[in-house]
């Protein structure tokens, strides 16, 4: 059969803002264990610049029996159409559709589009595969992990279990993608994926709901394996581990560090980290085999939030940590939310401090968004807080919840505050310059104009 996999066309803040353009890699794992017995085909709409007459175009051309689209939740409106789209092209095709939103909601987004057939639910290898064959054979019934419409009814079969060993998972396609357009500050880059899963359940993810609660590791060679295949095939120097916490197990991180040192491979990456999950040996050992740049996630300035959203970490942690990064000349990008639910202006302007005063090299501010999977959007669902079910408002700019001690335009203000009064100090920019970061400079000051620009509209 062919299959065609859309990332539909949305316009993310994570491109717009931040100047990150990351490959569709679920879609990428789901080409990957599909091809061998179907034709595949890829639409990153996104990256390619497309609007929904192209994804009509291509979809014409390729005429697919079956359509994958991914979605998180702002895009869902656009997910709808390229669903309605994908029927007016072939009437007979199948709709399916994945991702965290849709996992949390699938009956509700069966309600909502009419053009879609199945909601794939969780990790999708394996269901896909399954969901290939049951098509043709009409067993739908028999596949776990998902909500489908049969006869006006929506049903939900069982679930799936989560995949244990994640290194029998084939690479990503990457060759189905248009590997020379997707850029990191600037530069060429892929994305890698070396572990699924988060123990840590803060109220504000839905990562520990989405995969069981638990974390899951490939092993280090396996790893090795795919970044050689990037460094060799794709000839990429700069490489994201897109991991919640790629330093959850230190000895697993340890060995890949041994495994890029030992095959001397010229690569530059950056990966995520809790300020708990790493010690000051392997940083050293991260810097040597050429992490340049660690994503922290400090959400607050306020020891009394950290303690109320769950994230189980110590302000004292952040400074110590911060600064064995930062000695090891690595750089570091420290994200924050603003207006959780036991947020106040003065615990929100502590947090703005907190992260001016830390050595951060960038900060990355965001609105509190109770998306749904997440501990906080049952929250604000069961007291009713949530001031819009406009998927497309869910955007991390935009406030959608109530909080008790701030309005919007107190939120709104505050975070045009945090951007202003973290990139415009002397010693960001004169950093910068000193460095010789032209290339980030313009990407990130573009940035900022383009987050402000998106907060006063």
């Amino acid at each position: 059969m062919k299959i065609c996999l859309i990332s539909p066309p949305y316009n993310s803040d994570v491109k717009s803002v931040v100047g990150v353009s990351s490959p569709p890699l679920g879609l990428a794992y789901l080409a990957s264990v599909l091809r061998g017995k179907h034709e595949v085909k890829i639409i990153d709409s996104n990256i390619l610049n497309y609007n929904m007459e192209d994804v009509r175009r291509k979809l014409t051309d390729f005429y697919p029996e079956i359509v994958g689209i991914t979605s998180v939740t702002p895009s869902i409106p656009q997910a709808y159409r390229v669903a309605r789209m994908a029927k007016e092209v072939r009437t007979d095709c199948t709709v399916l559709i994945g991702g965290p939103h849709v996992t949390f909601l699938p009956h509700q987004t069966l309600k909502e589009c009419e053009y879609i057939d199945i909601v794939v639910k969780g990790e999708g290898e394996e269901t896909v595969q399954e969901l290939a064959k049951a098509i043709e054979s009409e067993e739908l019934k028999k596949v776990k992990g998902i909500t489908f419409r049969k006869r006006g009814q929506i049903i939900s079969n069982e679930p799936r279990p989560f995949i244990k060993g994640l290194d029998k998972i084939p690479f990503p396609s990457r060759d189905l993608l248009p590997m020379d357009k997707y850029e990191f500050y600037g530069q060429k880059y892929t994305a890698m994926l070396t572990s699924r899963g988060c123990p840590f359940g803060c109220s504000f993810c839905a990562s520990s709901r989405l995969f069981g609660g638990y974390w899951r590791g490939r092993s280090p060679e396996n790893v090795l394996e795919e970044i050689e295949t990037i460094h060799e095939d794709y000839k990429l120097k700069n490489i994201e581990f897109v991991d919640d916490t790629f330093t959850l197990d230190m000895n697993r991180a340890e060995k890949i560090c041994d495994g890029i040192l030992e095959h001397g491979w010229d690569i530059s990456w950056g990966a995520s980290s809790r300020v708990d999950t790493i010690t000051k040996s392997l940083i050293k050992k991260m810097r040597r085999a050429g992490c340049w740049i660690l994503f922290l996630g400090i959400e607050s300035g306020c020891q009394r939030i950290l303690n109320a959203v769950g994230k189980k970490i110590a302000i004292d942690q952040v400074k110590k940590t911060v600064k064995a990064v930062k000695q090891e000349g690595i750089k570091i990008l420290g994200s924050f939310i603003l207006g959780f639910p036991e947020d106040n202006v003065e615990s929100v302007e502590q947090t703005i401090n907190f992260a001016k005063n830390l050595d951060l090299d960038y900060a990355e501010f965001s609105i509190l968004t109770p998306y749904p999977g997440t501990p906080v959007f049952d929250y604000a669902t069961q007291n009713n807080l949530l001031l819009t079910l406009d998927w497309s408002k869910y955007t991390a700019m935009d406030p959608v919840m109530q909080v008790k001690d701030m309005n919007d335009k107190q939120l709104k203000s505050l975070l045009q505050k945090a951007y202003l009064g973290f990139y415009l100090r002397p010693k960001i920019v004169l950093d910068w310059l000193k460095n010789k970061q032209f290339a980030f400079i313009k990407t990130t000051m573009k940035a900022v104009v383009n987050y402000l620009e998106g907060i006063m509209t």
